[in-house]
Protein backbone atom coordinates (compact mmCIF):
# COMPACT_ATOMS: atom_id res chain seq x y z
CA UNK A 1 0.00 0.00 0.00
CA UNK A 2 1.11 3.53 -0.58
CA UNK A 3 1.64 5.24 2.75
CA UNK A 4 2.44 8.79 3.72
CA UNK A 5 2.70 9.17 7.45
CA UNK A 6 3.60 12.60 8.73
CA UNK A 7 5.42 14.43 5.97
CA UNK A 8 2.86 15.99 3.69
CA UNK A 9 -0.03 13.93 5.01
CA UNK A 10 -1.49 16.80 6.97
CA UNK A 11 -2.15 18.60 3.69
CA UNK A 12 -3.97 15.59 2.28
CA UNK A 13 -6.11 15.16 5.36
CA UNK A 14 -6.90 18.85 5.59
CA UNK A 15 -8.11 18.78 2.01
CA UNK A 16 -10.26 15.77 2.78
CA UNK A 17 -11.84 17.67 5.63
CA UNK A 18 -12.75 20.54 3.29
CA UNK A 19 -14.34 18.31 0.66
CA UNK A 20 -16.01 15.78 2.93
CA UNK A 21 -19.77 15.70 3.19
CA UNK A 22 -22.37 14.22 5.51
CA UNK A 23 -20.22 13.37 8.54
CA UNK A 24 -21.55 10.62 10.75
CA UNK A 25 -20.31 10.07 14.29
CA UNK A 26 -20.76 6.74 16.07
CA UNK A 27 -19.76 6.05 19.69
CA UNK A 28 -19.62 2.61 21.26
CA UNK A 29 -18.10 1.56 24.58
CA UNK A 30 -15.85 4.57 24.90
CA UNK A 31 -14.65 4.71 21.27
CA UNK A 32 -15.84 7.19 18.65
CA UNK A 33 -15.62 6.90 14.88
CA UNK A 34 -16.38 9.84 12.60
CA UNK A 35 -17.09 8.79 9.01
CA UNK A 36 -16.68 11.35 6.21
CA UNK A 37 -17.16 10.84 2.48
CA UNK A 38 -17.19 12.97 -0.64
CA UNK A 39 -18.07 9.98 -2.84
CA UNK A 40 -21.73 10.03 -3.89
CA UNK A 41 -21.51 6.43 -5.09
CA UNK A 42 -19.80 4.90 -2.06
CA UNK A 43 -21.60 1.68 -1.16
CA UNK A 44 -23.64 2.08 2.06
CA UNK A 45 -23.15 -1.61 2.84
CA UNK A 46 -19.38 -1.20 2.57
CA UNK A 47 -19.54 1.88 4.77
CA UNK A 48 -21.37 -0.11 7.42
CA UNK A 49 -18.90 -2.96 7.12
CA UNK A 50 -16.00 -0.55 7.63
CA UNK A 51 -17.70 0.82 10.72
CA UNK A 52 -18.32 -2.64 12.14
CA UNK A 53 -14.74 -3.68 11.42
CA UNK A 54 -13.45 -0.63 13.27
CA UNK A 55 -15.46 -1.36 16.38
CA UNK A 56 -14.58 -5.05 16.31
CA UNK A 57 -10.85 -4.62 15.78
CA UNK A 58 -9.71 -1.27 17.12
CA UNK A 59 -10.63 -1.72 20.82
CA UNK A 60 -8.86 -5.10 20.83
CA UNK A 61 -5.73 -3.66 19.25
CA UNK A 62 -5.73 -0.79 21.73
CA UNK A 63 -6.03 -3.27 24.61
CA UNK A 64 -3.29 -5.56 23.30
CA UNK A 65 -0.80 -2.96 22.08
CA UNK A 66 -1.46 0.57 23.35
CA UNK A 67 -4.06 1.35 25.97
CA UNK A 68 -3.39 5.06 25.43
CA UNK A 69 -4.42 4.89 21.77
CA UNK A 70 -6.79 7.59 20.54
CA UNK A 71 -10.38 7.11 21.63
CA UNK A 72 -11.64 9.04 18.60
CA UNK A 73 -10.75 8.13 15.00
CA UNK A 74 -11.85 9.63 11.67
CA UNK A 75 -12.35 7.74 8.41
CA UNK A 76 -12.35 9.92 5.27
CA UNK A 77 -13.42 8.53 1.91
CA UNK A 78 -11.76 10.85 -0.63
CA UNK A 79 -12.19 10.60 -4.40
CA UNK A 80 -9.11 12.80 -4.91
CA UNK A 81 -6.78 10.44 -3.03
CA UNK A 82 -5.12 7.98 -5.41
CA UNK A 83 -3.23 5.71 -3.03
CA UNK A 84 -4.90 2.87 -1.15
CA UNK A 85 -5.09 4.37 2.31
CA UNK A 86 -2.95 6.61 4.52
CA UNK A 87 -2.93 7.35 8.21
CA UNK A 88 -1.82 10.41 10.16
CA UNK A 89 -2.63 10.71 13.83
CA UNK A 90 -6.21 9.59 14.35
CA UNK A 91 -7.28 10.22 10.74
CA UNK A 92 -7.34 7.70 7.92
CA UNK A 93 -8.01 8.58 4.29
CA UNK A 94 -9.24 5.86 1.91
CA UNK A 95 -9.43 5.77 -1.87
CA UNK A 96 -12.97 4.62 -2.79
CA UNK A 97 -11.74 3.26 -6.12
CA UNK A 98 -9.63 0.71 -4.27
CA UNK A 99 -12.79 -0.83 -2.85
CA UNK A 100 -14.46 -0.81 -6.26
CA UNK A 101 -11.57 -2.88 -7.60
CA UNK A 102 -11.11 -4.93 -4.41
CA UNK A 103 -14.56 -5.15 -2.79
CA UNK A 104 -13.52 -7.87 -0.36
CA UNK A 105 -10.53 -6.03 1.08
CA UNK A 106 -12.15 -4.92 4.33
CA UNK A 107 -8.96 -5.56 6.30
CA UNK A 108 -7.38 -2.47 4.81
CA UNK A 109 -9.22 -1.05 7.83
CA UNK A 110 -7.42 -3.44 10.18
CA UNK A 111 -4.01 -2.49 8.80
CA UNK A 112 -4.72 1.25 8.94
CA UNK A 113 -6.23 1.37 12.42
CA UNK A 114 -3.13 -0.43 13.67
CA UNK A 115 -1.17 2.60 12.46
CA UNK A 116 -3.36 4.74 14.73
CA UNK A 117 -2.58 2.39 17.61
CA UNK A 118 1.14 2.42 16.74
CA UNK A 119 1.37 6.23 16.92
CA UNK A 120 5.15 6.15 16.61
CA UNK A 121 5.56 9.70 15.39
CA UNK A 122 8.82 10.82 13.83
CA UNK A 123 11.90 8.82 14.72
CA UNK A 124 10.17 5.76 16.13
CA UNK A 125 12.22 3.34 14.09
CA UNK A 126 12.51 1.81 10.62
CA UNK A 127 9.56 2.05 8.27
CA UNK A 128 9.90 -1.58 7.23
CA UNK A 129 9.18 -2.65 10.80
CA UNK A 130 6.25 -0.25 11.13
CA UNK A 131 4.59 -1.76 8.07
CA UNK A 132 5.60 -5.30 8.97
CA UNK A 133 3.91 -4.99 12.35
CA UNK A 134 0.76 -3.55 10.75
CA UNK A 135 0.53 -6.44 8.28
CA UNK A 136 1.28 -8.95 11.04
CA UNK A 137 -1.67 -7.47 12.90
CA UNK A 138 -3.81 -7.73 9.79
CA UNK A 139 -2.84 -11.41 9.56
CA UNK A 140 -3.64 -12.12 13.22
CA UNK A 141 -6.65 -9.85 13.82
CA UNK A 142 -8.17 -9.47 10.35
CA UNK A 143 -11.90 -10.13 10.05
CA UNK A 144 -11.91 -11.51 6.48
CA UNK A 145 -8.50 -11.88 4.88
CA UNK A 146 -9.73 -14.87 2.84
CA UNK A 147 -12.43 -12.65 1.33
CA UNK A 148 -9.67 -10.47 -0.12
CA UNK A 149 -7.53 -13.46 -1.09
CA UNK A 150 -4.91 -11.90 1.19
CA UNK A 151 -2.16 -14.04 2.70
CA UNK A 152 1.37 -13.57 3.94
CA UNK A 153 3.91 -13.62 1.12
CA UNK A 154 5.59 -17.03 0.69
CA UNK A 155 9.30 -17.05 1.45
CA UNK A 156 11.82 -16.64 -1.36
CA UNK A 157 15.62 -16.63 -0.92
CA UNK A 158 16.00 -13.16 -2.42
CA UNK A 159 13.78 -11.59 0.22
CA UNK A 160 14.92 -9.48 3.17
CA UNK A 161 13.34 -8.63 6.49
CA UNK A 162 13.59 -5.02 5.30
CA UNK A 163 11.10 -5.65 2.48
CA UNK A 164 8.30 -4.56 4.86
CA UNK A 165 4.57 -5.38 4.71
CA UNK A 166 3.70 -9.06 4.25
CA UNK A 167 7.30 -10.27 3.88
CA UNK A 168 8.31 -8.75 7.21
CA UNK A 169 4.99 -9.82 8.73
CA UNK A 170 5.67 -13.44 7.84
CA UNK A 171 9.08 -13.20 9.49
CA UNK A 172 7.50 -11.73 12.62
CA UNK A 173 4.89 -14.48 12.70
CA UNK A 174 7.64 -17.09 12.37
CA UNK A 175 9.44 -15.55 15.34
CA UNK A 176 6.22 -15.58 17.37
CA UNK A 177 5.79 -19.29 16.71
CA UNK A 178 9.45 -20.26 17.10
CA UNK A 179 10.37 -19.41 20.65
CA UNK A 180 9.79 -15.67 20.72
CA UNK A 181 6.12 -15.32 21.59
CA UNK A 182 5.23 -11.72 22.41
CA UNK A 183 8.07 -10.19 20.41
CA UNK A 184 5.71 -8.11 18.24
CA UNK A 185 4.18 -6.41 21.26
CA UNK A 186 7.67 -5.72 22.60
CA UNK A 187 8.92 -4.32 19.29
CA UNK A 188 5.81 -2.18 18.99
CA UNK A 189 6.44 -0.69 22.42
CA UNK A 190 10.10 -0.05 21.61
CA UNK A 191 9.08 1.82 18.47
CA UNK A 192 6.47 3.89 20.31
CA UNK A 193 8.89 4.87 23.07
CA UNK A 194 11.58 5.76 20.51
CA UNK A 195 14.07 3.37 22.06
CA UNK A 196 14.56 1.24 18.95
CA UNK A 197 18.10 0.39 17.90
CA UNK A 198 19.32 -2.62 15.99
CA UNK A 199 20.67 -4.21 19.16
CA UNK A 200 17.12 -4.53 20.49
CA UNK A 201 16.74 -7.81 18.60
CA UNK A 202 19.61 -9.36 20.53
CA UNK A 203 18.31 -7.86 23.76
CA UNK A 204 14.94 -9.54 23.19
CA UNK A 205 16.00 -12.85 21.64
CA UNK A 206 19.72 -13.36 22.20
CA UNK A 207 20.35 -13.12 18.46
CA UNK A 208 20.83 -10.30 15.98
CA UNK A 209 18.11 -9.64 13.41
CA UNK A 210 20.38 -11.03 10.71
CA UNK A 211 20.92 -14.22 12.69
CA UNK A 212 17.16 -14.53 13.23
CA UNK A 213 16.50 -14.01 9.54
CA UNK A 214 19.11 -16.65 8.66
CA UNK A 215 17.36 -19.14 10.95
CA UNK A 216 14.02 -18.27 9.37
CA UNK A 217 15.41 -18.55 5.84
CA UNK A 218 16.87 -21.97 6.62
CA UNK A 219 13.46 -23.36 7.62
CA UNK A 220 10.70 -20.88 6.76
CA UNK A 221 7.89 -23.42 6.53
CA UNK A 222 8.48 -25.17 9.85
Amino acid sequence: MNKTFLTGLALVLTAVGVRAQNPETITRKGYTLTFLSNSASFDPALKQRMIETFFKVYPVLAKDFNQNADKAVTFSIDTAYKGVAATGGGRIVYNPEWFVKHPGDIDVVTHEVMHVVQNYGNGGGPGWLTEGIADYVRFKYGVDNPGANWTLTPFKPEQSYKNAYRITARFLNWLETHGHKGIVVKLDNVMRTHTYKETVWKDLTGKTVDELWAAYAANPNA
